[in-house]
């Protein structure tokens, strides 16, 4: 596999989007200028990531637009369908649980976790809402690499390790505080909070 560097990977799932309009509106090829006005970032920075994909296009003709989004979906891995569980069933976990999106991009939710022993045992999205201490043997039998922290801060990292220990490979995390994984372990955070402030000095910032 290429050695991609981090920053281009995280603007792929952008450049499969953008190629997937493109495909919707009949471009059959398109260009770096035009993938660019759909995904946000620059021409030049457009033809940087494809050229370490091993993708340059045709000279006068662009790329393939079916073409690319298969390559760009491929190096991202999505031609798999990866299994996902989600620890904390409250509101969020209830929502990442329905979200039809996560099919379309070749994720299966296949479990949900909750501390509650009021919740425990309910329905979400198809699924019966599993106690923690079952989250093992919910990874071990359903296959999932990936695990979604939707729980307030305070046992996020508790969360975070028993997900490690019971073999997921990534980690995504909306806990509002900064967790640990080990070196083979992937952590992804959303920290919609964090957002928000950033947010809110830019409106200041013009309002002032």
């Amino acid at each position: 596999m290429r050695d991609i560097p981090p920053a281009t990977v995280a603007r792929l799932p952008a450049y499969v989007r953008a190629l997937e309009g493109l495909l919707a509106d009949g471009c059959v090829t398109t260009s770096s200028e035009g993938l660019a006005a759909r995904s946000g970032a620059s021409p030049a920075l457009v033809r940087k990531d494809l050229s370490s994909l091993g993708s340059w296009g045709t000279r006068g003709v662009g790329y393939d637009t079916a073409h690319l989004r298969d390559q760009v979906v491929a190096v991202l891995g999505l031609t798999t369908q990866r299994r996902v569980v989600v620890v904390g069933a409250g509101h969020l976990g209830h929502a990442l649980a329905r979200y039809p999106v996560f099919a379309d991009r070749g994720f299966a939710v296949v479990g949900l976790v909750d501390a509650d022993p009021a919740v425990v045992g309910t329905t979400v999205g198809g699924l019966v809402v599993r106690p923690v201490d079952a989250l093992a043997e919910l990874v071990a039998s359903t296959g999932a690499t990936i695990g979604i922290i939707a729980t307030p801060a305070g046992p996020a990292q508790e969360v975070c390790d028993a997900l490690v220990a019971a073999g997921v490979g990534g980690i995504l995390t909306f806990a509002p505080r900064t967790l640990h994984v080990p070196d083979d372990v992937d952590l992804r955070a959303v920290d919609v909070a964090s957002e928000l402030a950033i947010l809110a000095f830019h409106d200041r910032r013009r309002r002032a």
